[in-house]
């Protein structure tokens, strides 16, 4: 479960960055705060997926703070709620952060409480 969220939010980190590029270099639907913004937001999913994978503390943390940031900057580029889109984004965040959250509950080998 910890390497499907890893990868999960490895990629989304991943599509948000280059959502951010192609929109920044060729769309130009949005200002250049909020393309800095998804960017930087993928770039910290992308940081907090590897923490995640290791189980350094605070890395759920850190990509919750990555993914609700980029929720955020969603709703900003739709222009307005539209829900469904959001639901969808919102629900497959939620999966991730759930899968990384039973992933790092698992007992793993070689680790023994002390």
């Amino acid at each position: 479960m910890l390497t499907l969220a890893t990868l999960g939010m490895a990629a989304y980190g991943l599509y948000s960055i280059a959502e951010g590029l192609l929109d920044l270099l060729w769309w130009s639907r949005l200002e250049l705060w909020a393309n800095a913004g998804v960017i930087v937001f993928g770039l910290l999913l992308l940081l907090a997926a590897a923490f995640v994978r290791v189980l350094i503390p605070g890395g759920l943390a850190l990509a919750l703070g990555a993914l609700l940031g980029l929720q955020a900057l969603s709703i900003h580029a739709a222009g307005g709620l539209h829900v469904w889109p959001q639901v969808a984004r919102a629900l497959a965040a939620a999966v991730l952060i759930a899968l990384a959250w039973a992933g790092g509950r698992q007992p793993h080998a070689g680790v023994t409480d002390v």
